[in-house]
């Protein structure tokens, strides 16, 4: 009698133990969700055709894929950033692009712009500046007028020149547009020394610093995010995307006493005359030396 009661008090036992993890189960399977019923964060399958100006990313190299794979998952699912480069992309590629162009570099490159400064006309922690995001030093070296008065790093057509000035001259001594796009962030005697160390000849064999091992990268992802953005889950209408306000240019060969007094003659104001020329540092232009400077001067 005393088995019987002991295995009817141990079924009793089980039972119980059974109903209650049952319970726990089904509150944790109803539990609400944070985030829409509809969100889902998805593995991405990275495109087999990917490359920087016509050179392949070698994603059969297993470090290569995983670090590839991590700049597109940032650059996917960062949307707010994602979607803010695509609406200064529509308004700057435009400008970018026949500059590009007209200095022989692949177009390609307006992506390092990207990457570089997001299209935005700010200086960096390290004193980097303008859309290209030059040191004061090397912007001097390439005949960038740079002091207080006027910084011409802000100006997106002679700092493109020298950029693909730069490149080019990059690429010319690594001999691809890959280790070029390196040495632009990495500068070209630190990528040079640790090719020769490394005896290596290809950036993605290379050990860099982690800023210039995820570069390269991070280009390509915009890339591919900003050519493809609707593949990528970016849905917009075209009147949400950002456009270049028109211009006309006025030549002058003098100084400007007052910019603001400046801006007023031509209808405008000293902010909108700044925003369309940042390359004008302060409420005047001295020169001294009396150089012609064109200033664009927005159009209603």
């Amino acid at each position: 009698m005393k088995v019987y009661t002991r295995i009817a008090t141990f079924t009793s036992l089980l039972i119980i133990a059974i109903f209650l993890m049952n319970l726990v189960t089904q509150k944790n399977s109803n539990s609400p969700k944070n985030t829409s019923d509809t969100y889902k964060i998805k593995a991405l399958k990275l495109p087999p055709d990917l490359n920087l100006a016509g050179e392949r990313v070698p994603l059969e190299k297993r470090d290569v894929r995983e670090r590839m794979d991590r700049e597109l998952l940032v650059n996917t699912y960062w949307q707010s950033n994602g979607l803010l480069l695509i609406k200064r992309a529509h308004k700057y590629f435009p400008l970018l692009e026949p500059l590009l162009k007209k200095y022989g570099l692949p177009d390609d490159f307006k992506y390092l712009c990207v990457a570089e400064s997001a299209l935005i006309d700010e200086t960096s922690s390290a004193g980097a500046a303008g859309f290209w995001h030059f040191m004061k030093g090397t912007g001097k070296e390439y005949g960038l007028e740079i002091n207080r008065n006027v910084d011409e790093r802000y100006h997106i057509e002679k700092a493109t020149k020298v950029a693909a000035e730069y490149l080019k001259k990059s690429k010319e001594r690594f001999g691809t547009w890959t280790l070029a796009a390196a040495a632009y962030n990495g500068g070209n005697a630190r990528i040079a020394k640790s090719l020769r160390t490394q005896q290596v000849t290809s950036y993605y064999d290379a050990l860099l610093p982690d800023e210039t091992e995820r570069y390269v990268f991070r280009i390509i992802a915009l890339k591919e995010v900003l050519s493809n953005p609707k593949k990528y889950g970016f849905i917009f209408d075209k009147n949400d995307l950002y456009t270049l306000q028109k211009t006309r240019t006025y030549k002058v060969d003098t100084a400007i006493s007052n910019i603001a007094s400046f801006a007023k003659k031509f209808g405008t104001n000293y902010k909108e005359l700044k925003i369309h020329n940042p390359w004008l540092r302060q409420n005047k232009l001295n020169n001294k030396s009396r150089k012609l400077y064109e200033i664009k001067i927005p159009i209603e």
